[in-house]
């Protein structure tokens, strides 16, 4: 017997404040959970829909540092840009908060304090990586080395983007300081640690026996986590961005961001119920609330484990009931990267493509990566714009109400006798809702969506197969019929495509001059009455041309571009094979003086040098960014390998190579001439 919850609470994955929200985002999370939200609120439920902007951790800290900006700065500016584009895109949350909010602090604060003064924590001391530059220990995301899974050589501490492995640093071979470069060495620190290990039978039977119904690629990466046994984490950092940690000896730490963020759907909860004049309390502790995660792959381990053994352990809350996690979207068959700018970004979407958010929602739904990952490619979009939501959707409705008004003045005509195909299109409109609805309730989008395009496709089936145009001189009677059978599909559409389309479905509400339906309305065929007076046809979409697509796929090619020089640009020559002295000679080497340095705009490795090499200065390209600063560069005396051909980086022509020499632990240094050898010396 499916259980009935008198009211629901809808959590986002709090998107990370240091960078826009790209489509992987959109597809893995925020267009899944807002059609589910929109389903219930048509159904008239009582929904919670909370997010917010995810603003402190180590990412925030990197990302400050390197734009010489606070954290504070960094956040308020990428709050803004997340909320507005959420806004304009249609992501209809009943609350967007943020967890740098005082009253988020004093949420995650009360949290810990309650824990920690029931002796939930075990204090702990550890070693962990220290930056002795720095003078600092490291977070996981500080610290950078080479994936013990599968050897990608720029995993983080705490996770590989790679393979996807959820790692600590001390796995990492060749660990190296995101601060300084250099190896990190141990020290002792203590903090506070969470036994997860003591939650490890009680998460074995609420998970691996009790939701047998989750989605197979979330259950199985929770059986392989409690399998290989659950350990005591820490939920305190050595960092100073965050919520400080609010009990004695927490001076100079801080929460863990996977303590604090998931506290933020309570913080924002409070938040609204606080406007909306509610108790927060009815949409977190009470038994007849439903509480469901949206989340990507990537977050659950954090989501269905770790949260949810925390809310047990603080004793009051409700758990969830689902956490319908989807795979990642890749692009152009590439796996989206931030870094690197292989992304299709919102805010530019939204600027580029003015009043297609639809189209984007259908097409992110149409491949949504629900059990395994999937790929958004522009030529599909284009295809699935042209071919289904011009050519089938958009083209019924707008052939049923202009033939309204060209033969009924725009009126709804009264329905006759039924025939055959009549009754068919009939049961079809009958069902459907029915089949979009068994679909949402699974947290099958893709097949909801596709029994929502099955009613358009009827649709537009039934008006050519019926050929009302050729009907009319002969029978106007019949072909009354005809279109008030068409213009009912068309009132059935506007309710079962909200979900997935809403500014579709107002649309086309406007043109049908109806006010806008709920669900259990749907699957009626007298929802427009006879006579009812239509508004003027108005497209619901338009056909997107080439030309705007090779415009993207033109994009997307400048940056692969851009990345290959790049990387080309970080690769320092290294000679292996045994060569003879005439392949020596060849080289003309030569003393050089830096004159001035700056970073290279769009580029995270590259420098632009002027070398002053005796007879002439140069402008020298070397990805050394991460080792040096242009201001440290400046008047340092260089080896220049002076014969080297020109060659063209992010637009500008490099004439020459610095010589610099690597030390073990993977660190540049410069190859000083010495400052007594003259500039342009040959190095012989």
């Amino acid at each position: 017997m499916v259980k009935k919850f008198k009211r629901h609470t809808i959590s986002a994955a709090l998107p990370y404040a240091n960078g826009p929200v790209h489509i992987g985002h959109l597809a893995g999370v925020y267009v899944p959970s807002d059609i589910y939200v929109r389903y219930l609120r048509s159904k008239e439920e009582d929904v919670a829909f909370v997010c917010g902007s995810d603003e402190h951790g180590v990412a925030i800290e990197l990302r400050a540092r390197k734009e010489g900006k606070t954290p504070q700065e960094v956040v308020d500016f990428y709050h803004e840009q997340i909320k507005s584009s959420f806004e304009k895109f249609g992501i209809s949350f009943d609350i967007y908060h943020r967890t740098s909010a005082k009253l988020h602090h004093e949420t995650a604060s009360e949290f810990f304090e309650k824990l920690y003064c029931e002796n939930k924590f075990t204090e702990t001391t550890s070693e962990q990586f220290y930056d002795q530059n720095e003078q600092q220990f490291l977070a996981d995301r500080y610290i950078k080395g080479t994936c013990p899974t599968c050897s990608f050589p720029e995993a983080y501490g705490d996770q590989c983007e790679n393979c996807g492995s959820t790692l600590s640093p001390s796995e990492l071979k060749n660990p190296k300081s995101m601060l300084s470069g250099e190896a990190p060495i141990l020290k002792e620190t203590e903090h506070w640690y969470f036994p997860l290990d003591q939650y490890e039978p009680w998460l074995k039977k609420w998970i691996l026996e009790d939701h047998k119904e989750w989605k197979s690629n979330v259950y199985g990466q929770c059986k392989s986590w409690i399998d290989n046994g659950l350990k005591p984490r820490p939920m305190t950092r050595d960092l100073s961005w965050g919520i400080p940690v609010p009990v004695e000896g927490g001076e100079g730490k801080v929460l863990y961001v996977w303590f604090d963020a998931p506290i933020g759907y309570i913080s924002a909860t409070k938040e609204w119920a606080k406007q909306e004049g509610k108790n927060w309390e009815d949409y977190w502790k009470s038994e007849d609330t439903r509480l469901l995660h949206f989340i990507g792959k990537d977050n659950i381990v954090f989501h269905c484990v770790i949260f949810p053994a925390l809310l047990k352990a603080e004793g009051s809350f409700i758990l969830p009931e689902n956490v319908p996690a989807n795979e990642f979207l890749n692009l152009e068959n590439n796996k989206i990267s931030t870094s690197r700018n292989w992304a299709v970004w919102l805010h530019e979407y939204l600027e580029e493509f003015p009043d297609k958010q639809d189209v984007l929602r259908y097409v992110l739904t149409a491949n949504a990566p629900e059990t395994k990952d999937n790929d958004f490619t522009w030529k599909d979009f284009q295809t699935r714009n042209n071919s289904e939501l011009v050519a089938i959707f958009g083209n019924f409705v707008n052939r049923a109400v202009v033939l309204t008004h060209k033969y009924f003045e725009g009126k709804v005509p009264s329905r006759g006798d039924l025939q055959p195909i009549d009754m068919e299109v009939i049961a079809s409109i009958a069902s459907i809702p029915k089949k979009i609805e068994d679909a949402l309730n699974q947290f099958k989008f893709r097949e909801a969506l596709s029994s929502m395009m099955e009613l358009a496709r009827a649709g537009n089936k039934y008006l050519a197969d019926t050929e009302p145009w050729k009907l009319i001189k002969e029978d106007e009677g019949r072909v009354g019929t005809i279109l008030n059978i068409a213009l009912q599909i068309s009132a059935n559409l506007s309710i079962v495509c909200e979900p997935f389309l809403p500014f579709t479905a107002k649309k086309l509400a406007k043109v049908l001059n109806i006010e806008s339906k709920k669900w259990a309305e749907a699957g009626n065929v007298d929802l427009l009455s006879s006579s009812h007076q239509l508004n003027q046809a108005e497209l619901l979409f338009e056909k997107i041309d080439d030309k705007v697509i090779e415009v993207q796929v033109n994009k997307l090619l400048e940056t692969k571009k851009m990345n290959d020089e790049e990387n080309n640009a970080s690769e320092l020559e290294v000679l292996k094979d045994e060569i003879v002295f005439d392949d020596f000679v060849k080289m003309d080497l030569r003393v050089g003086e830096i004159k001035t340095a700056e970073a290279v705009e769009k580029s995270n490795k590259l420098l632009k040098f002027t070398v002053d090499i005796g007879l002439e200065t140069r402008t020298i390209l070397s990805g050394v960014s991460k080792f040096f600063t242009p201001e440290e560069m400046v008047g340092k005396k260089v080896v220049v390998m002076a014969n080297l051909a020109p060659r063209k980086m992010m637009g500008t022509e490099s004439q020459g190579m610095l010589l610099f020499a690597e030390n073990s632990d993977g660190k540049l240094v410069n190859v000083n001439p010495g400052d007594e050898a003259e500039n342009g010396s040959v190095v012989a």
